[in-house]
């Protein structure tokens, strides 16, 4: 991805926010609105007060309606449950609104499907919020990680955000880290490692879960997955492991204010161009069959 240093040469993208809780209130509206490449039109959430309090922190309207949030845009973020986002996002892929998704698609594979489905059928551009792929040192790694020939690879993503606070939410403590923190490590292993072929599970993931990774070369990789333990900060690391020294990535070297102009452009230049990135909803199916194996399911 590459940084929002150069002048912007198309029109902002008017963009509606769904949602305008903790994390639509911490990144996606101060994202959108920040320009110069999207304008935040729109907020629509179903707390009427939050969205009214939010529009007004951002000097934008407050939807009244889903249906009034799309008549004001031409792109749609979805900052909710990923149960909610798996219930919108294919009405707004049928109004022909590009989407920002989050992680996951949805709460389930069969939901993600429908998504992804939507997408394709309506011919929208997609893009999923994997914040950490937004930033230089994580560009960097990977390409390093192509060059290298991997035998096996261990990883964590470990962080107590689900012991209380603004993101121990319903479906988080409900279905845990692997759903919530593993797209993002599993992500970054099948980018770093290559395509992961099989996945197995053991642990439990509202407390703490490791995956074991055979992936299409023959590497094997480790990650551990916890949002329930006490860290000084939250912890995402991946070694490599071969015939040269290890190849290290850990997000302790990220500040993750620098993901969210990259982000921006990125998805602002995948409307104007009308070419989705391959961090799509097409690659959060993709991470979604990755979570739904590694449940036992086939």
């Amino acid at each position: 991805m590459n940084s929002a240093a150069s002048p912007w040469p198309y029109e902002p993208v008017d963009v509606g926010l769904v949602g305008a809780g903790p994390w639509a209130r911490a990144m996606h509206a101060r994202m959108l609105a920040a320009g110069p490449e999207t304008r935040l039109t729109a907020v629509w959430a179903r707390r009427p007060e939050a969205a009214h309090e939010l529009a007004s922190l951002h000097a934008t309207h407050a939807a009244a309606s889903f249906d009034e949030l799309l008549d004001r845009c031409e792109a749609v973020a979805f900052a909710v449950p990923p149960s909610v986002q798996a219930q919108l996002a294919p009405l707004a892929a049928r109004r022909g609104k590009a989407l920002l998704l989050e992680k996951p698609l949805g709460p389930d594979l069969a939901s993600a499907q429908r998504v992804a489905d939507a997408v394709q059928s309506a011919g929208v551009v997609s893009q999923l919020v994997l914040t950490k792929r937004y930033h230089p040192i994580t560009d960097a790694f990977l390409e390093a990680a192509r060059a290298r020939d991997i035998t096996g690879a261990r990883s964590c993503y470990l962080h107590g955000a689900f012991l209380g606070g603004d993101f121990a939410t319903g479906w988080r403590l409900e279905h845990g880290a692997l759903l919530d923190l593993g797209p993002h490590l599993l992500d970054l292993l099948d980018s770093a490692v290559g395509p992961i072929k099989t996945i197995r599970s053991t642990g439990d993931s509202r407390r703490w879960i490791e995956l074991s990774c055979e992936h299409d070369n023959g590497a094997v990789s480790q990650a551990s997955l916890s949002g329930s333990v006490t860290v000084p900060r939250a912890v995402t690391r991946v070694e490599l492991f071969g015939s040269e020294a290890p190849l290290v990535y850990d997000t302790a070297e990220i500040d993750h204010e620098e993901c969210w102009p990259i982000l921006r452009r990125a998805f602002a230049t995948a409307v104007r161009t009308h070419r989705s990135t391959g961090i799509d909803a097409a690659r959060g199916l993709y991470l979604q069959r990755l979570i739904h194996l590694a449940t036992g399911a086939q």
